[in-house]
């Protein structure tokens, strides 16, 4: 197996566990329009979906929608101001990094995320100043799945695509990656649901638990 001098992750569901707080936002907002809540484990697989993802399975509505700018207002109001409030690095992730920074292997984070979200969640987590870059969604003109956030990244830690291994919980990061010619492996810890299917992603391989990404450095 080559080595990687360089491993990108996705950040909600694969580095960071903030399914909780997204589920906060959603059931509060839901509180706030009379509805009744909905369970931890139903909103967790639909965590890596963003609002669209979110609101579809609170409310039954779509962005064609036309109370879902509204609604999606509120839902990233509620979620700005509780970005922190119990997210944190998945378990074992925090060795995972540590490890990748003795070894002198670059990482960083590459997100459809859009940055006003992202960056005050990685200063409330103290990862800003760790990792090597940040690409959220509105760093480039175009998102996950497409590669040009994955090549962003790569121009920022100056690290050749071939030269980089990419770590995502949706088929979107694994086909960003393989858009872009990174090997990928896919997070099965993460927000997969019952529609999800990741043995059929041809990522390079999988991983139960964040420790098994040591394995491949």
């Amino acid at each position: 197996m080559q080595p990687f001098s360089a491993i990108l992750f996705d950040l909600d569901g694969t580095l960071v566990d903030t399914a909780p707080d997204l589920a906060f936002a959603l059931n509060t907002l839901l509180q706030q329009e009379g509805l009744e809540t909905l369970p931890y484990g139903d909103i967790r697989p639909v965590s890596s979906h963003g609002s669209a993802g979110l609101l579809a399975l609170g409310f039954g509505i779509t962005t064609d929608h036309q109370d879902y700018p509204s609604l999606q207002k509120r839902f990233l109001q509620i979620y700005q101001q509780n970005i922190a409030r119990e997210t944190k690095l998945f378990d074992g992730m925090e060795d995972v990094i540590t490890a990748l920074e003795q070894a002198n292997i670059t990482w960083g984070i590459v997100t459809n995320k859009p940055a006003f979200l992202t960056e005050p969640l990685l200063d409330a987590l103290n990862l800003t100043q760790r990792t090597a870059c940040i690409v959220s969604a509105d760093t480039t003109p175009f998102t996950k799945p497409h590669p040009a956030p994955m090549l962003h990244a790569c121009k920022l830690i100056k690290q050749s695509p071939e030269n980089c291994l990419y770590i995502g919980d949706a088929a979107r990061d694994i086909e960003a990656g393989k858009n872009a010619n990174m090997r990928t492996i896919t997070a099965l810890y993460g927000y997969l649901g019952k529609q999800d299917h990741p043995e059929d992603w041809q990522a390079d391989g999988s991983i139960n638990h964040p420790h098994d990404i040591l394995q491949w450095i």
